[in-house]
């Protein structure tokens, strides 16, 4: 009889010889054998005679003290059911009526309309399918939709603005040079704030008193004069009104000599 294979994932085993012929006979023994042996001798004898090496002396103030080994019980609090929330409401005591015959005048049917009516619709989100089976997924978060805060050129001002200002600045400084080269030839002059402000009255006066002449003029214009009078009036006012919004647009006027 041959004798049996020892199985691999046995790690430490005790083999025991029994004197029976040609078979063995094999015993598990656990790898933690000899830890805990040692762990159990070590140490043993270290105070057997003189006592443990350090010992902590208690203080003058950690005497004994009554009650001091009692139990500390927590805080008193009501018990509660763990399912209390969820528990339905106890049965009302059979003196608790409830108040009958209680009608409303509400028209539900008008109210309904009228909420319908003013409601604001809800967004439609978009939505896209990649499959032919007409599987869905939203459009936003999926990159596919194009998105202008993320390019890389957002927020800087456009080319043809800053070409367009540019043009605007040349033209500025060529009109600026142009000015000043008459003024050093003595051919222009510029108003002062004192000038601008007496001719900008004098033409605000000249305004209202064409103004009060046209509003004396008769309602009925059934003669030629009349209707000349007062069409040379009206070009009059709109020709004061131009160079009256000319003035206080333009803070700086130049005059020829």
């Amino acid at each position: 009889m041959k004798p049996k294979r020892v199985p691999t994932y046995v790690k430490q085993i005790l083999r025991i010889t029994v004197n029976m012929g040609n078979s063995f006979v094999y015993r598990h023994v656990s790898k933690f054998k000899l830890t805990a042996k040692h762990e159990h001798t070590e140490n043993r004898t270290n105070h057997k005679t003189m006592g443990q090496a350090k010992v902590p002396v208690p203080t003058t103030d950690d005497y004994l003290k009554k009650r001091s080994k009692e139990p500390v019980l927590p805080d008193k609090t009501q018990f509660r059911y763990p399912d209390e929330e969820r528990r339905r409401p106890g049965v009302p005591a059979k003196d608790n009526t409830p108040l009958m015959g209680l009608k409303t005048n509400k028209n539900f049917i008008t109210t309904n309309a009228v909420q319908n009516i003013t409601s604001v619709p809800k967004a439609s989100q978009k939505i896209y399918c990649d499959t032919r089976n007409g599987d869905k997924n939203y459009l936003t978060p999926s990159g596919l939709e194009p998105k202008y805060v993320h390019k890389k050129e957002y927020g800087d001002t456009p080319t043809y603005l800053v070409k367009r200002k540019e043009e605007m600045q040349r033209a500025q400084e060529e009109y600026d040079a142009y000015i000043a080269e008459h003024f050093r030839r003595g051919a222009m002059r510029s108003l002062t704030t004192d000038e601008r402000q007496a001719i900008l009255k004098g033409l605000q006066t000249n305004w209202e008193d064409i103004h009060d002449q046209y509003q004396s003029l008769s309602v009925v214009t059934d003669t030629a004069p009349k209707k000349n009078r007062k069409e040379r009036m009206e070009a009059e006012m709109k020709q004061l009104e131009r160079d009256i919004e000319s003035f206080q647009r333009h803070k700086v006027i130049y005059i020829s000599n």
